[in-house]
């Protein structure tokens, strides 16, 4: 499944343009890998997203086509979540 597509399905972020966006700018990693929207990815790929002062970390869990927004969250698993720290 493309990472945009995975970003839209499970709710990570709302709407698939602004999934594409932000990974083609270079502010996600599969991996050790700057990703780009077009990535496939597979169970266990561990995605790093940078949103403005936040830095969020999660395991791929399950990959599925379309799903209800209850079941969303179980396609991943959140590994951490860091606010970056204002001086």
């Amino acid at each position: 499944m493309r990472l945009d597509k995975f970003l839209k399905v499970s709710r990570i972020i709302k709407r698939r343009t602004v999934a594409k966006e932000i990974a083609d700018k270079g502010r996600i990693m599969v991996g050790d890998r700057v990703a780009k929207s077009s990535t496939d990815l597979s169970v266990g790929d561990v995605l790093t997203i940078g949103f403005g002062n936040k830095t969020l970390v999660v395991r791929v869990d399950e990959l599925i086509e379309t799903t209800k927004k209850d079941a969303a969250d179980s396609m991943y698993t959140i590994l951490s979540q860091d606010a970056a720290k204002q001086d």
